[in-house]
């Protein structure tokens, strides 16, 4: 087999590998009723003329189960940091204590619950989307190699091979939704 004909495997999975770690970033961000820092990724603080995420203003700690404290390096932006969270759309109501800020994470009700699932599922079928639009790439790299001279046994090859790594990916983000929705669903 000629070099130019080579289909690039590694990259596909290397780019399937993404879509699952953007899986794991969505998920880490749902409120399950336990706290974790993660939840606080997606929060933005207007700090010094320029967004930033709150891990880059203060300490993230979860000195409890149901709680996650914020310990702001400058106590100017307490109040910032205190803004940001109320407008995030967590449903945290922050607590503060000096340059500390308290977030007591309330418990969850079935109807929130359901939701949250529902959310989860959301996501995990934006990560099937992005998994198969990498498979069509695959694909058209298929095409595009027999187009220059590749055989049909190979063309044949190539596909089951991509096939074969987007079902494992899809697996995984089945798997992986499973989980999240049984966490979410834990009294």
């Amino acid at each position: 087999m000629s070099e130019e004909l080579e289909i690039d495997l590694d990259d596909l999975k290397r780019r399937m590998d993404g879509a699952i770690a953007a899986l794991r970033t969505e998920f880490g961000s749902l409120r399950t009723g336990r706290a974790s820092a993660a939840m606080l990724e997606p929060v933005m603080v207007e700090a010094y003329g320029q967004m930033t995420p709150i891990n880059q203003v203060g300490t993230v700690n979860v000195p409890e189960p149901r709680m996650v404290t914020i310990n702001v390096w400058d106590k100017s932006m307490v109040g910032k940091v205190e803004k940001a969270i109320r407008e995030s759309g967590l449903g945290i109501n922050p607590q503060l204590n000096g340059t500390i800020i308290m977030l007591p994470i309330p418990e969850l009700n079935e109807e929130r619950r359901r939701e949250l699932t529902k959310v989860a599922a959301q996501y995990a079928e934006h990560a099937r989307v992005a998994i198969r639009n990498l498979r069509r790439d695959g694909m058209d790299q298929v095409k595009k190699a027999k187009a220059a001279g590749m055989s049909e046994d190979e063309q044949k090859l190539w596909s089951e091979e991509i096939q074969e790594l987007t079902d494992s990916f899809i697996e995984q983000v089945d798997s992986q939704l499973e989980t999240k929705q049984a966490e979410i669903m834990q009294v």
